[in-house]
């Protein structure tokens, strides 16, 4: 197990990506010693940790069609896009079973990134047991306007990305020198200014913290992006990435476009391979 850690950007179903990045380090029998994953890289996070390789792409694609996995009907009948209990619930103890027994071999760290909306400041929630931990993973992944908020020790929580969309300054907080980050978003990319800022401050009147996070996310986002930029040239960080723009959306039902850009996270593991290697282990 490398002392390194590994921080994962989340993005919706663009998160196939970081997925295939995975299977690729479990296939090189690659480990962690601290773990940070924020929305669809904290859903990742739970098949990597528990050496289930290809558990996270499936669980992405082979649901599309059914309207309990993601859908309108869904977010009508249950005030979320992504249903719940298929989710969290009967994907990982039925249709697709998670190895918790494996999750439990697991020595290092695994931290949750979510929001509170009471604050507007992310947490870190630490993973110790996946059943009784798994509403931190719900609430990473639960998505501002499309998703109900997680209560969890009376405190309510959304997405992490709201807060600290690629928490490396929170790994390196945490003592580790080295890190590996994964990110959804392509070279280049720069995030705009949300177009939702109206919809978001009557929805969140009671958590004005929400809508300010909202408003300045993209400052945010980009500042985090310099950052991770200045950390590289610094040797201080691995970065992972798509080189090109994918036409997968954050929402998408395309299993051919969800696959490719799987296939694409993968080879992407695979040319930097060496060089990884090299990081990690000088």
């Amino acid at each position: 197990m490398y002392q390194t850690g590994l921080v994962l950007e989340g993005g919706g179903m663009k998160g196939v990506y970081t997925s295939g990045v995975l299977d690729f380090f479990l296939d090189k029998g690659i480990e962690f010693s601290s773990c940070y994953g924020v929305s669809a890289g904290a859903c990742s996070l739970c098949s990597f940790l528990s050496k289930q390789r290809g558990r996270a792409f499936h669980t992405n694609v082979d649901y599309l069609e059914d309207k309990n996995y993601c859908s309108l009907y869904s977010l009508l009948k249950t005030g979320d896009l992504f249903g719940v209990d298929m989710c969290y619930y009967q994907i990982p103890e039925t249709l697709n079973p998670y190895d918790y027994e494996a999750f439990h071999r697991y020595q290092g760290n695994f931290y949750s990134v979510v929001t509170n909306i009471e604050t507007g400041q992310p947490e870190y929630i630490p993973i110790k047991d996946m059943k009784t931990d798994i509403e931190a993973i719900r609430a990473s992944a639960s998505l501002p306007l499309v998703s109900r908020n997680v209560e969890i020790g009376g405190k309510l929580y959304l997405d992490g990305g709201i807060s600290d969309s690629i928490p490396l300054k929170k790994s390196i907080q945490d003592g580790n020198k080295k890190n590996v980050v994964v990110m959804t978003k392509e070279i280049g990319y720069r995030r705009k200014p949300s177009s939702m800022l109206t919809l978001t401050k009557l929805r969140y009147k009671k958590y004005p913290r929400v809508y300010e996070l909202m408003k300045n996310r993209h400052d945010t986002y980009n500042d985090t992006l310099d950052f991770i930029e200045e950390q590289v040239k610094a040797g201080n960080v691995f970065l992972i990435r798509p080189k090109t723009k994918s036409d997968v959306g954050r929402i998408e039902k395309n299993k051919e476009k969800l696959t490719a850009l799987y296939e694409q996270g993968y080879r992407d593991a695979l040319d930097c391979y060496e060089e990884l290697i090299r990081y990690l282990e000088d």
